[in-house]
């Protein structure tokens, strides 16, 4: 298995990834990882290790509020977001803790390639101005502390959402779409010599490999797609320090 670092230059020297629907294509984006090493010559107790590791523990906590979520966004015929989907989840389990729907007025009315279901019976959704969904997608992510972003193909949907860059986000795919970090991708599948699926990574063969329900479509519906994807990250059955790799 390569190491996070190895992978992470992998992708940075060329490789190139899909969006989960064929005609949105993107190249992966990767950011570099600097090393550092202490050169003290003075060696420290195990007490004062003790105490830089609660210290440490208590400076993360303050930082991740615990929480994380999963974002997806479905676009109309002008490539503009039309509704985001999101599901929040407990950063340790995966679990699906609470989600949320906008809809995009009046960019939800150009159409688009999956407007047949958009609006879907019993789907609590929330239907306003672009300007006044983001400012409460901010609200309500900040509300619940989190701080960290995951989307599938996610430069597709930071992309898409500038108001959102000021979160960290990852890429579940980056994590996804490789043997070192899916154990459910068998060896009869086509592979590069950097591990990833040469065809076949988007939501619904991955979701299929990790499920076995060979019957599974996405809806394309982007709160149940965000759904989804959590699903995805969950059965990866990685922490949140696995996705350093997949960082934007």
């Amino acid at each position: 298995m390569n190491s996070s670092l190895d992978f992470l230059n992998m992708i940075k020297n060329g490789d190139t990834t899909s969006r989960k629907v064929p005609v949105r294509e993107t190249a992966t984006n990767a950011r570099s990882v600097q090393q550092t090493a202490s050169t003290s010559p003075v060696r420290e107790s195990s007490q004062g290790k003790d105490i830089k590791a609660s210290s440490k523990k208590a400076e993360m906590k303050s930082v991740h509020g615990g929480t994380i979520a999963v974002i997806d966004t479905e676009t109309n015929w002008r490539d503009e977001v039309m509704s985001i989907g999101i599901a929040l989840a407990d950063e340790k389990s995966f679990e699906l803790k609470d989600k949320r729907y906008y809809i995009f007025e009046p960019e939800v009315m150009i159409g688009g390639y999956f407007s047949s279901v958009v609006h879907m019976r019993g789907l609590p959704e929330i239907v306003c101005s672009r300007r006044e969904a983001m400012e409460g997608v901010k609200e309500y992510l900040r509300s619940n502390n989190v701080t960290r972003i995951l989307a599938y193909n996610a430069k597709f949907d930071l992309g898409h959402l500038p108001e959102l860059a000021g979160f960290e986000w990852f890429d579940i795919m980056r994590l996804a779409a490789y043997k070192q970090y899916n154990s459910a991708i068998p060896d009869s599948l086509p592979c590069c010599k950097s591990g990833r699926l040469k065809t076949g990574y988007g939501v619904e063969p991955i979701m299929r490999l990790l499920t076995g329900e060979n019957g599974y479509c996405e809806v394309h519906n982007a709160v149940i797609d965000a759904v989804d994807e959590l699903k995805i990250a969950r059965l990866l059955g990685h922490g949140m320090e696995v996705y350093e790799c997949a960082r934007l």
